[in-house]
């Protein structure tokens, strides 16, 4: 059965997907993690069969609401939305994964540098939040929710760094990355290891440039070798 054809497997993944407690009517901000989430965690596969009706009916909101959801899915290169066609899930290969991960190392070297430079309390709170809801997720065993939440530190990262260019360019990289370990990786509790977030939060705390760098290179060195290593053994399989 294809996902989101069922009318009972639609209400059934509506019921896994509970909204925060939010007074009024959903919005795109608080629709789009949740479909984010489903991408992540396969309920929406790249094989999937759906339509902006199907996603409507099963989050419980317009048709207007899923569209902007799909466009910013789409601007992240998540969802691919061609004129005549229902949207699809993006399928990273294996050699578009090796390319998004060197283009990231490369930004992120210069942001975690910039970051260091005179971080805020309130954004080192924020980035401490995050991992601890990614913390959260992993023991609860919420897969999707913990890897978008992974790129959220990056992306957060990136916005203390306080060049806009480049942070907006790792913004069009992080989503295929969530993407690509969803799709690749081994389950395990370590898909972007809260702990090496942690040491990095500690060490742009302290200002400390040549550690926070060193901890940011060994942690993209983890995701890029789990991550590949898995792409290239479902590839040959």
């Amino acid at each position: 059965m294809n996902t989101l054809v069922s009318h009972q497997h639609n209400r059934n993944m509506l019921a896994a997907l509970p909204l925060p407690g939010r007074i009024g009517k959903p919005s795109v901000d608080d629709i789009y993690p949740r479909i984010f989430d489903a991408i992540l965690e396969q309920r929406i596969a790249p094989a999937s069969r759906f339509t902006e009706e199907s996603l409507g009916d099963v989050f419980g909101v317009s048709r207007s609401i899923i569209r902007r959801v799909l466009a910013r899915l789409s601007h992240q290169q998540v969802v691919i939305l061609r004129p005549n066609h229902r949207p699809q899930v993006a399928a990273p290969d294996l050699e578009q994964t090796r390319q998004i991960l060197h283009a990231r190392r490369l930004a992120e070297q210069t942001l975690v540098r910039l970051a260091c430079k005179a971080p805020q309390p309130q954004d080192l709170r924020h980035l401490r939040d995050l991992v601890e809801q990614e913390q959260r997720c992993l023991d609860r065993g919420e897969r999707g929710p913990a890897i978008r939440l992974s790129g959220e530190f990056h992306l957060q990262l990136a916005a203390m760094a306080g060049n806009a260019p480049l942070a907006q360019f790792l913004g069009s990289l992080v989503p295929l990355t969530s993407l690509a370990l969803a799709r690749h990786e081994v389950k395990s509790r370590r898909h972007c290891a809260w702990q090496e977030h942690l040491a990095i939060v500690d060490a742009v705390e302290g200002r400390n440039v040549n550690e926070a760098l060193r901890l940011m290179d060994e942690h993209l060195d983890h995701l890029e070798q789990k991550l590949l290593l898995a792409a290239g053994t479902g590839s040959s399989k």
